[in-house]
């Protein structure tokens, strides 16, 4: 391993361990657990909130079995495979965790609840590092980001403490779309990512958004089963993308592309047509 990732890696660390200790603990609020919507069904508690984990299960066997099924995301590199295996493995588990928490939602069952979120986003890291950096770099992050992930939700389950977590869950929040508009692609359709943070944002307001969502809706829906329907979009959208991309050609950046259209727009609209006119005379007809 090169110098500057060991660097990298000790930045992170320090940078960490400041944080920790200049900021204070956050603990779990006990009222995360109280949802808008609690309804029974066919003795099912929390009926909607448990079966709309449903489509993360059904994306991560399908993104799951397309890895191995004749390459059919046209996957070049090796390190892509292991990234996007792990990716599918923790979307799947989160349909079981999800679920598993939201029959009975308290801390001890939260922790199945984000342990798979975290394996997924912490894959997504591993695999833009591989696609756009290094593939190197990106193999040897994999595992490490995964533990980190998983040690930060050990952290919170021990000593009541969010900080490490919020991270795992803030850092690819603004890391996935800026290197995606930053870095230069191996591959096309990167705007894909770009829908699949939209809706992750927008999974988040709703999440927030809980009870007020279930109010306006007439208690027929919550923010929080909105939530997670919104959320298994993110998947969808990212399955969507690695079936039709191809290699990049020219490697450019979406920030580069957006450059480049915006300068041809503005080109485009400073050109003034000029039009030629030729006149003739014709000659006056005399009255009878």
């Amino acid at each position: 391993m090169q110098k500057r990732t060991i660097y990298a890696w000790a930045v992170a660390l320090i940078c960490f361990v400041v944080l920790m200790i200049v900021t204070p603990a956050i603990p779990q609020s006990q009222e995360y657990h109280d949802f808008a919507d609690q309804r029974r069904f066919l003795g099912i508690p929390n009926m909607l909130n448990v079966v709309s984990n449903f489509p993360f299960l059904v994306v991560g066997l399908i993104g799951l079995v397309l890895c191995y099924h004749g390459n059919y995301f046209k996957l070049s590199l090796q390190g892509e495979l292991c990234g996007w295996t792990c990716f599918f493995v923790g979307v799947g588990a989160v349909a079981l965790g999800s679920a598993y928490y939201h029959l009975d939602p308290n801390d001890a069952t939260l922790v199945w609840d984000r342990l798979p979120m975290t394996v997924a986003f912490t894959s997504i890291i591993a695999i833009f590092i591989i696609e756009r950096v290094d593939e190197r770099k990106g193999m040897f992050s994999l595992v490490p980001l995964i533990l980190v992930g998983i040690i930060s939700i050990a952290y919170w389950s021990f000593f009541d403490d969010l900080r490490p977590y919020a991270l795992v869950q803030f850092v690819p929040c603004i890391a996935i779309p800026l290197m995606a508009i930053l870095l230069p692609p191996m591959y096309t359709h990167s705007t894909y990512w770009l829908w699949a943070a939209a809706f992750y944002l927008l999974a988040k307001v709703e999440e927030a958004a809980d009870k007020p969502i279930y109010s306006w809706t007439h208690q027929i829906v919550s923010g929080h089963t909105l939530k997670h329907l919104c959320a298994a979009m993110v998947p969808v959208f990212l399955t969507l993308m690695l079936a039709k991309r191809s290699i990049e050609t020219e490697r450019i950046s979406l920030l580069s592309m957006w450059r480049i259209s915006w300068t041809k727009y503005k080109e485009n609209g400073t050109k003034v047509e000029t039009y030629s006119c030729t006149y003739t005379s014709v000659p006056a007809q005399e009255q009878a």
